[in-house]
């Protein structure tokens, strides 16, 4: 039982000195940073529109397909990083594997690219 505890004190060693830096980080920010706010500051800022306005008003979707797409192309980034590490096991095949993969998405991107999906008017 012994051994398996102390098998992860590495990860109990990690999570600590993690916190700590953290914590400093903060610490660090609360005391250096400027403090000054102003009523402005204050404010509640909501995807470019007043926070307090009509919860039933329209606004444009684009919010939505910007959000979209970044889950998908963060997903794709996703799959590479375990392909990445099991790349030496998987040999040729996977290698071949993971580039028709990124061609797909690669022509998705470039379909949405000259869609005109990505710019913001």
């Amino acid at each position: 039982m012994q051994s398996v505890l102390g098998d992860y004190a590495p990860i109990l060693v990690f999570g600590v000195v993690s916190v700590v830096i953290a914590a400093a980080m903060l610490g660090m920010a609360l005391l250096c940073g400027h403090q000054k706010p102003y009523p402005e500051k204050l404010t509640a800022y909501e995807c470019g529109f007043g926070a307090f306005d009509d919860a039933r008003r329209r606004f444009d979707v684009r919010f939505y397909l910007v959000a979209i797409l970044f889950i998908i192309f963060d997903l794709e980034v996703a799959f590479l990083f375990p392909w990445a590490v099991s790349l030496g096991r998987i040999g040729i095949f996977g290698f071949l594997s993971m580039l028709g993969f990124l061609a797909v998405l690669g022509v998705g991107f470039l379909y949405e690219w000259r869609k005109g999906a990505l710019d913001w008017d």
